[in-house]
């Protein structure tokens, strides 16, 4: 990369991304409609079933045939991760790590590569794909050099205080074992390969199910993996619906522990999973959101409508991550929606392969039927539509699953801002009261993310008051999304996930740990 690619600073890159971007494409375009096996053991393996996989961008572009595990390869990636875990555990810290970076190296190889088949799968314009990419590349690196910060994370203790004995203690933290990652369609490179990396780093064996809309992602992480030369068994790729193949996983004796990312029904399903049976086992669940956004009378309006825009329909609103919830302090809700009106005005709407599209489909027909049925909802429910018309399937956007960005004005009784849509549909309020704000703001059993426009002097104000585990105050980039390792840990508080421990932060790796006291007298 020419620059130093974040999601704070993708929104002006050098001519030559755009070029390398667009060169990268047509080679993939050229390698479209393949057959793609499942990774276990060390080896592709083929499957008895294929997922004829489609493009969002347009249903007519056939991506591949992807294979769909079965039980018996859940039972072989599952035997093949338990008998290479003794070695791989047994592996010297710098081997693993050296190991670990070594994949990262191999992705950022191939960092344009695999952002264009992103935006083929997902949808994503081709910032938001290079993001991704790089963003798991950092994954790699970042958590390598995390473990080796801590030199393993072992600690020797004071001796005993008995004369004539010495006992020597020490904290010793140790692997669990296989542990299994389940990774969303949004982010399915970046939430496969980050948890991997901390999955491996410090340890254990690792098998990976993608979600059924994007294969694709984990498979291109199978490659970086085995072309870094991991020993087999170490690292093992599955595809397959979550209600068959997942819960065989969860499920499954020799998971030892399991990080999932997803929605809040999903996550709270597998934690009473992981607490039931012999004994509990480690279940760290990255959930939803449904993230609010305050905006005070003292705010930069120009700022708070860019980072507004851009956190509410960046990828469609298809994040965890992004704002849905919008409270503006009466005396500047007009102006600050003039600009978010002429802000949304200027989304071009379209193929995101292409230069100028700036938003591309959601990513599949459920999603579309979904915004349908919102939109409906919204008029339904006494909602003032400011921006769009809320129309989708115009054919000027093009043959996939656009549908338009949508700003409303809703009463507060409306059943919708209780709900995660996971669309591009931001819902707006009135405030005169900054009590009655953050009352509202934290109305949620979710905690997320939160973002803050108002003066220097209320800033703390916010952070002190706000139910969210990841904030942002005065930020243009982004009013509630835009973590990115080694800067921003994201984790949620209350139904947002199940540790109170944020990925990429100083506490993350331990959780794939589990802590031996060891005492020893010569």
């Amino acid at each position: 990369m020419s620059f130093r690619l974040t999601y704070a600073t993708m929104y002006n890159p050098p001519e030559t991304m755009h070029e390398r971007f667009e060169l990268a494409m047509t080679q993939v375009e050229s390698t479209l409609g393949a057959r793609h096996p499942l990774f276990i053991d060390g080896a592709d393996r083929d499957a008895r079933q294929h997922a004829h996989r489609r493009s969002p961008i347009d249903t007519g572009l056939h991506l591949g045939d992807f294979a769909l595990a079965d039980p018996a390869d859940v039972e072989a990636a599952m035997a093949a991760a338990r008998a290479a875990f003794p070695a791989w555990r047994a592996t010297p810290l710098a081997e693993r790590a050296r190991l670990v970076r070594r994949v990262g190296e191999i992705m950022e190889q191939r960092v344009y590569q695999i952002a264009a088949a992103l935006t083929l799968e997902v949808g994503k314009n081709r910032m938001e794909a290079l993001g991704e990419a790089q963003e798991t590349v950092d994954f790699f690196r970042h958590y390598a050099d995390d473990f080796e910060s801590h030199a393993g994370y072992r600690h020797a203790l004071p001796d005993d205080p008995i004369k004539g004995i010495a006992s020597h203690n020490a904290s010793v933290m140790l692997p669990y074992g296989v542990w299994v990652v389940i990774a969303p369609f949004n982010f399915p490179l970046a939430l496969a390969g980050g948890p991997t990396a901390a999955a491996l780093v410090t340890g254990n064996t690792v098998v990976v199910k993608g979600a059924s809309d994007t294969p694709w992602a984990g498979r291109l992480l199978a490659d970086c993996v085995r072309d870094a030369g991991l020993p087999a068994g170490v690292f093992n790729y599955l595809s397959g619906s979550g209600r068959e193949i997942g819960e065989a996983l969860v499920q499954h004796p020799l998971t030892a522990g399991i990080t999932f990312t997803g929605s809040v029904p999903v996550g709270r399903h597998l934690m009473r999973q992981m607490a039931s049976g012999a004994y509990p086992r480690p279940c760290i669940a990255e959930m939803g959101g449904k993230n609010p956004c305050i905006v005070t009378e003292h705010a930069n309006l120009d700022h708070a409508a860019a980072g507004i825009v851009r956190s509410a329909y960046g990828m469609g609103g298809q994040k965890c991550s992004a704002l849905s919830r919008l409270y503006v302090h009466e005396s500047v809700a007009d102006a600050l929606i003039e600009r978010l009106q002429a802000q949304l005005a200027a989304i071009r709407i379209g193929d995101p392969r292409r230069r100028e599209y700036w938003l591309g489909p959601v990513v599949n027909a459920a999603a579309y039927d979904n915004y349908l049925r919102y939109v409906d909802a919204l008029r339904g429910g006494g909602a003032t539509l400011l921006g769009s018309e809320g129309r989708a399937g115009d054919p000027a956007f093009g043959h996939g699953h656009y549908v338009e960005p949508v700003l409303a004005e809703v009463p507060l009784a409306h059943p919708l801002w209780q709900q995660e849509m996971f669309l591009p549909i931001l819902m707006l309020h009135r405030y005169g009261d900054r009590a009655e704000a953050m009352r509202l703001a934290n109305d949620t059993p979710m905690g997320l993310t939160a973002g803050f426009y108002g003066g220097a002097d209320e800033v703390s104000w916010f952070h002190e008051h706000i139910e969210a585990g990841v904030t942002y105050a005065n930020r243009p980039q982004g009013a509630t999304t835009g973590a990115w390792p080694g800067y921003q840990p994201f984790g949620g508080w209350k139904g947002s996930g199940s540790t109170g421990k944020a990925i990429a932060s100083f506490y993350y790796l331990a959780q794939y740990l589990r802590e031996q006291s060891r005492t020893v007298v010569e």
